[in-house]
């Protein structure tokens, strides 16, 4: 099935008002175009955002302030705004509107100009077409070629955002969503961390407990981890035993603090791990940040420092975090990074 892409199911008549237009004046436009909400900016360019909830809370706390609805819009937007750019596919939209949590996403070109609007019905009723598009393929090609089964299961499987084993974020939503983030951290400098984790002994629980007891310590693992860090941060499956946290709006103390947090946390729950010298489940953790006085190129190189963190975590004893100096960039090709799990 070919790509869909944002441009394909965007409302090609965006809603778009000045900074200086009066609050007023756009929630009058609003409801005169029965718009849900109504993006901000100058000449063409999204700034922010004002929604049908904004609005309403805006007047339930502001009831007693005279003249507000006269005073601009641009000092009650929500900003900075979050974008998508139309040759994007639906994946990508339906990550980014997923994990932060919006309803309505402004489409914008190549220059950030705004060219359109999605919502989360927009992406929902798309996602839900496709699914059921490949569900009818495959029972359709039991009868048919075993190689047109596995055909239509493998796209199937490409639309999933879910680890299916651990119930969290898998390897392809995490790279929509870093590179997000990141294009965020670069646009308007909102910095951010990566927390990479990894299983200590890992292997030797397998060899001794089994592959299935290695599932359930990974479930178990993840769960905690879901229900230790905040609900704007995201956990994701980066591959094997490694999970890969990503802490919006943090800096590198606050990165360190959290993976602290995660490996004191697991280790005081004193699982079992007989074939660790620890005696114990435990994990570590290195942690690297994107900020305003750090440069990061790309999500994937500060990934590669946060390794460089891990790496030193497990040189150092495992059952630990560390937090990795943006230095640490130009040594990412150290073929030791992977060498200690």
């Amino acid at each position: 099935m070919e790509e869909i892409y944002v441009k394909n199911l965007m409302s090609r008549k965006p809603c778009f008002m000045p900074c200086e237009a009066s609050l007023g004046e756009v929630a009058a436009t609003m409801v005169e175009r029965t718009n849900s909400c109504m993006v901000i900016g100058h000449e063409n360019h999204p700034e922010g955002i004002i929604t049908e909830r904004d609005l309403v809370r805006i007047l339930v706390s502001s009831q007693q302030e005279l003249g507000m609805l006269d005073r601009p819009v641009g000092e009650f937007m929500s900003a900075p705004i979050l974008t998508v750019n139309q040759d994007e596919s639906l994946y990508d939209a339906v990550v980014v509107a997923r994990t932060e949590r919006v309803r309505h996403l402004p489409v914008v070109d190549d220059d950030d100009c705004m060219v359109g609007i999605v919502t989360d019905r927009d992406l929902a009723n798309a996602h839900f077409h496709v699914v059921e598009v490949q569900t009818e393929l495959i029972e359709k090609s039991i009868a048919k070629e075993t190689r047109d089964l596995l055909k239509a299961n493998h796209e199937l499987q490409t639309l999933s955002m879910e680890d299916h084993l651990l119930g969290i974020g898998n390897r392809r939503a995490m790279e929509v969503d870093l590179a997000h983030t990141h294009s965020a951290y670069l646009r308007y400098n909102r910095p951010y961390c990566v927390v990479l984790i990894d299983v200590d002994y890992f292997k030797n629980y397998n060899d001794h407990y089994g592959h299935s007891g290695g599932d359930q310590a990974l479930q178990i693992i993840s769960g905690f981890i879901k229900d230790t860090i905040r609900d704007a941060d995201r956990v994701y499956r980066y591959g094997g035993e490694e999970l890969l946290v990503l802490l919006p709006e943090i800096d590198a103390q606050g990165g360190l603090l959290c993976g602290e947090r995660l490996v004191e946390g697991l280790a005081a729950g004193k699982l079992p791990h007989d074939a660790s010298p620890l005696k114990l489940l435990t994990i570590s953790a290195g942690i690297a940040a994107a900020s305003v006085e750090q440069e990061s190129p790309t999500w994937e190189e500060l990934v590669n420092v946060a390794d460089q963190a891990l790496y030193r975590a497990k040189s150092a004893g495992r059952n630990r975090a560390l937090l990795e100096q943006h230095s640490a960039v130009a040594d990412v090709a150290d073929p030791k990074v992977t060498s200690i799990r």
